[in-house]
C-alpha cells in the first residue's frame, strides 16, 4: 500500500497543480483576470443571486395564443385540402377553441381521415346536418402543454446566456410557469424586453395583384391578410401576403449582426439548414420578379422583390436597424422563436448588501471550521494531523478548482455544503490513523502498521463516502435550486476527501516514512 511508483506519485502532483491552477483566478480581481496570459485558467466560481444579488422573474406562457394560432393556421391548411379533394364547404372558421365548417354535401367524405391529415390531435365532432367541428382533445392539449413549457425554457436559457449573464437558474413550476434568477443582473428591463419577443419569423410571397383600397376597407381575399412595413420615415405601408408560409425560422442555421458593405446599414445575415436552403432556392427560382415578405411576430421587417434565384442558402434581412437592434435580433433568431408568448407575472430585483452580507457569513463560518478542524486533528495526532490538515487544505482547493471548471453557481445553500465538506474530509484521516494506532497496539512494526493502517480504513472509508454521494446524486436529481447547489458543492468535496485521504495523505506518509525510518510512529 505504500509503494508508490513514479508515475503514480507524478499523477497525484499533477493533479494537485492542476487544480490549483484552477482555483488561483478566484483570488484575483475581474482587472487583475484580464491580464491574465491566455494559457492560464481564468474561470471563477459564480455567484448566486442571493450572495451577488441580481434580478427574479416568474413568467407565465401564454398557451391560449399558441393553440390559437394553431387552430388559425390548421384552418388554412384545411381550406387547402378540401379544395384538393374538390369537397364542398361553406362556414370554415374558428369559432373560440374549436373549427367550425359545414360540408355541402358529405357523401363519401371521411371527415375524420380529412382532419386528421391537417392535424392528427385534433378530435372531430359530427353535429349533424353536414355541420362539423374540430379541435384539441384534453389529453393532445396536455401532452403539448409539457412540451411547449419545456422548449420555452431551453430557449428562455439560451436567449439569457445569449446576452452575455453568466449561469441563470431556470426552474419550471407547475404546468404553465417559469422561474427565472439572473445573478448580477441589476436592470432587467433588457432582459423582459428579450423574453417579450416570441422571435417567430416567418417568410410569405406578396400579393401584389389585388388592390390595397379595398383590403383596406376590410375586404381580403380567403387565405390572405393584411400587414403594414414599416419605412425609414417612420410611415406604415400596408401589404397583403399570403398565409401560406414559405420558410420559417426554425429552418435557420444561424444569423449574425454585421453591416452592408455598400450601404454601411445595419443587416442581420442567416444561414438556411440543407432543407430550408433548398426550399429558399426553389422558393426564389419560382417567383422571380415578386415580392416577398419577412415577419417577424407578425411584422414586417422588409419586403423585398425576388431579383434572381438564391442557391446558396444565405440571405440577409435588412431595416430599420440599428447596431443594437440588429444584434438583438440575431440573438433572437439564434436562440430560436418561442412556441407561445411569455407574459412576466412578477419581477424582484435583490440588492446587493444580502449578498455581502452572506458572502462574509459564509467566509467567518468556513473559515472557522477549517481552523477548529486542523486544531483538532494537530493536537490528537501530531505530524501525522499536519499530513492531514494539508490534504484539508488541497480539498478545499480542489472544490474551488472544480466549481471554476465547470463554471457552477455557489449559492448560500453551496457554501453550507462546503464547509460541512470540510468538516466530514478529516473523517477519513481520523479512521486510518485511529486504525494505526490500534495496530501499534498490537505490536507491529512502524512499516506494517501504517500500511495495515490505510489498507484496511480504505474499504471503510470507500463504503461511507459512496453511501453520502449517493445522497448528494438522489438530492441533485430530485431536488431543486438551492437545494442542488448543496449537492453539487457535497458531492464534489466527497470526491476530493477520497483523493486526498487515499491518494495524497498515504504518498506524504510514504515520503516521510521512507526517509525518516522511524523506530516508533508519532500518532
Amino acid at each position: 500500500m505504500l509503494d508508490f511508483p513514479r508515475w503514480k506519485v507524478l499523477s497525484i502532483i499533477a493533479t494537485c497543480l492542476f487544480f490549483a491552477l484552477l482555483a488561483q483566478p478566484n483570488l484575483f480581481s475581474e482587472e487583475a483576470r484580464e491580464h491574465f496570459p491566455s494559457y492560464l485558467p481564468s474561470r471563477t466560481v459564480n455567484l448566486g443571486l442571493d450572495l451577488q444579488g441580481g434580478s427574479y422573474l416568474l413568467l407565465e406562457v401564454q398557451f391560449d395564443r399558441y393553440f390559437h394560432d394553431q387552430l388559425s393556421s390548421t384552418v388554412d391548411a384545411l381550406r387547402a385540402e378540401m379544395l384538393s379533394r374538390k369537397v364542398g364547404y361553406q362556414g370554415l372558421g374558428l369559432d373560440g377553441d374549436a373549427i367550425k365548417f359545414t360540408l355541402l354535401k358529405s357523401d363519401g367524405v371521411d371527415v375524420q381521415e380529412m382532419v386528421h391529415k391537417v392535424d392528427a390531435d385534433l378530435d372531430v365532432h359530427d353535429k349533424g346536418n353536414g355541420a362539423y367541428e374540430a379541435g384539441f382533445s384534453a389529453t393532445a392539449a396536455r401532452a403539448r402543454k409539457l412540451q411547449l413549457l419545456d422548449q420555452s425554457i431551453q430557449i428562455v436559457d439560451r436567449r439569457v446566456n445569449e446576452t452575455g449573464t453568466r449561469e441563470p437558474s431556470i426552474q419550471r413550476q407547475g404546468d404553465s410557469r417559469i422561474v427565472l434568477e439572473v445573478p448580477g443582473l441589476k436592470d432587467p428591463e433588457r432582459l423582459k424586453a428579450l423574453l417579450g419577443k416570441t422571435a417567430k419569423m416567418t417568410f410569405h410571397l406578396v400579393d401584389d395583384s389585388t388592390d390595397l383600397a379595398s383590403a383596406l376597407r376590410g375586404v381580403v381575399p380567403a387565405g390572405e391578410r393584411l400587414v403594414f412595413e414599416e419605412e425609414k420615415d417612420g410611415k406604415q405601408r400596408p401589404c397583403l401576403i399570403y398565409n401560406r408560409i414559405i420558410l420559417s425560422g426554425d429552418m435557420l442555421a444561424d444569423a449574425q449582426s454585421t453591416y452592408d458593405s455598400q450601404s454601411n446599414e445595419p443587416i442581420v445575415t442567416q444561414r438556411f439548414n440543407i432543407a430550408g436552403a433548398q426550399r429558399f432556392a426553389e422558393f426564389t427560382r419560382d417567383n422571380v420578379g415578386k415580392r416577398f415578405a419577412v415577419l417577424l411576430d407578425d411584422k414586417v421587417i422588409t419586403a423585398p422583390v425576388i431579383r434572381e434565384a438564391i442557391t446558396g442558402g444565405r440571405g440577409q434581412i435588412s431595416g430599420n436597424f440599428t447596431p443594437e437592434s440588429a444584434n438583438e435580433l440575431a440573438v433572437l433568431l439564434r436562440a430560436g422563436a418561442l412556441p407561445a408568448p411569455l407574459k412576466v407575472l412578477e419581477e424582484r430585483s435583490v440588492g446587493p448588501s444580502l449578498g455581502t452580507d452572506s458572502i462574509a457569513a459564509g467566509k467567518r463560518a468556513s473559515l472557522l471550521g477549517v481552523v477548529l478542524v486542523m486544531g483538532f486533528m494537530l493536537i490528537n495526532y501530531g505530524l501525522f494531523g499536519v499530513f492531514a490538515n494539508i490534504a484539508l487544505l488541497f480539498n478545499l482547493i480542489f472544490i474551488m478548482g472544480a466549481l471554476s471548471l465547470f463554471q457552477a453557481t455557489l449559492t448560500l445553500p453551496g457554501i453550507a455544503g462546503m464547509v460541512l465538506t470540510l468538516g466530514m474530509a478529516v473523517d477519513a484521516n481520523v479512521l486510518i490513523y485511529e486504525r494505526i494506532r490500534e495496530e501499534i497496539r498490537h505490536g507491529k512494526s512502524p512499516f506494517a502498521a501504517i500500511d495495515s493502517g490505510f489498507r484496511i480504513a480504505r474499504r471503510t472509508i470507500l463504503d461511507s463516502n459512496v453511501t453520502t454521494l449517493t445522497a448528494a446524486i438522489l438530492l441533485f436529481y430530485f431536488g431543486t435550486g438551492t437545494v442542488k447547489g448543496f449537492a453539487v458543492t457535497l458531492a464534489i468535496g466527497i470526491l476530493a476527501s477520497m483523493f486526498t485521504a487515499i491518494m495524497l495523505t498515504r504518498l506524504m506518509v510514504s515520503v516521510w516514512l521512507r526517509r525518516t525510518k522511524p523506530k516508533i510512529v508519532p500518532i
